[in-house]
């Protein structure tokens, strides 16, 4: 099976305005949008500043596999020209947005979700990707006023980094881990690692005549080791929370707090916590009279560092639940499997048969799945 990447544009790009449909097209119809029961269960709000981050932090990782933080720096009118430039990009003609549309086995610029591939019915939304600078793009939208668009990112970006990093460390010291047992997330002169390329992912959900029967974005886990999301003033970000007393998984709304980011853990932090820290599953649901925008900033490790479990987290009774792999090798195993990809992994722990061909097997059923869905 192909990677998504490699996908036909066509099917994917057939975009609509939005605004001017009076219903839901067949396209984008869902059958079933609400698969689990709804909760109300309170996700973790963090102040960076609190001398028990680090504590707050690896427990709602645990927990939750999600938080949202405060008190992280990130200037208020910096959120807000950031929203404004995404609104200007997602507001522009079909057609001008398709002038930066992603091109056959691109990553970036203009197009819908990656996972799209995996289902038979479109999502009611947009997205737009950017890696590195985000010029090149943004010039094929406005070849002579992409200033404003890309001072914005980019400032963003120069406060992701440093943010990114800081996470890290409260996640892992969490564990009882210190900061030179992961010196690739740590900037400076010795280092060896190469950093990645910054990457943003833009997204807007549009309002929808008949919100029961569309879907935003399907469930999905991240690939990253987290990412940092800004999502605005409109809900719409659901966590499948497991942690409840009944026992069911439950959709919780993740609620907008003015000036906070939300923080989702990502396949790699799961990887790199042995299996403690919990990757959340997590979707976008659209609403019938606003439509919502979203940043979203992925953090991942040096192109070229594998991530495995962190060995101080071994024990005589516990080895790796994991084999090593690159972002680059997972990002490749996710386009594949979709959310399979942790499983296919996964090592054999001692009594268990061998699982030699685990990847194999999955592929081959997920081939056949993604098959019938194009039928």
């Amino acid at each position: 099976m192909p990677s998504l990447s490699d996908q036909p544009l066509i099917h994917h790009l057939q975009q609509f305005e939005f605004k001017t449909l009076p219903e839901v097209p067949d396209s984008h119809a869902w059958p079933v949008v609400n698969d689990h029961p709804h909760g109300d269960d309170a996700v973790p709000v963090i102040d960076l500043a609190c001398p028990d981050a680090a504590r707050l932090i690896g427990q709602a990782c645990e927990e939750w596999g999600a938080f949202q933080i405060t008190g992280h720096g990130v200037p208020v009118d910096l959120l807000d020209r950031l929203e404004a430039q995404t609104r200007r990009l997602f507001s522009l003609p079909t057609g001008q947005k398709l002038k930066a549309a992603r091109s056959p086995g691109g990553v970036t610029g203009y197009g819908v979700a990656n996972i799209s591939a995996f289902f038979s019915k479109l999502f009611w939304s947009e997205g737009f990707t950017i890696v590195g600078s985000p010029h090149d793009e943004a010039r094929k939208l406005w070849p002579d006023d992409s200033a404003e668009f890309c001072g914005a990112i980019e400032e963003y970006t120069s406060w992701m980094k440093p943010l990114g990093c800081r996470l890290m460390l409260l996640m892992v010291a969490s564990l009882g881990v210190s900061a030179g047992d992961i010196d690739w997330a740590v900037p400076s002169k010795e280092t060896t690692h190469e950093a990645a390329l910054p990457v943003i992912q833009l997204n807007s959900y549009p309002a929808c005549p008949d919100p029961d029967r569309a879907m935003g974005l399907a469930e999905h886990t991240d690939s990253s080791l987290f990412t940092i999301l800004y999502q605005g003033n409109v809900r719409g970000l659901q966590l499948l929370h497991g942690n409840h007393p009944t026992g069911r998984a439950r959709w919780v709304t993740v609620p907008p707090v003015a000036g906070a980011l939300v923080v989702n853990v990502g396949d790699l932090s799961h990887i790199l916590s042995n299996g403690r820290f919990q990757s959340v599953t997590h979707r976008a649901i659209v609403n019938r009279t606003q439509t919502r925008i979203s940043v979203a900033y992925f953090y991942g490790p040096p192109a070229h560092f594998k991530i495995s479990p962190i060995e101080k987290l071994m024990g005589p009774q516990q080895g790796p639940a994991y084999r090593a792999v690159t972002w680059p090798e997972y990002l490749t195993l996710k386009r594949r499997l979709y959310n399979q990809a942790l499983a296919s992994i996964r090592l054999p722990t001692e009594g268990e048969e061998s699982r030699t061909n685990t990847s194999e097997m999955i592929t081959a059923a997920y081939t056949r799945r993604h098959e019938e869905a194009k039928v």
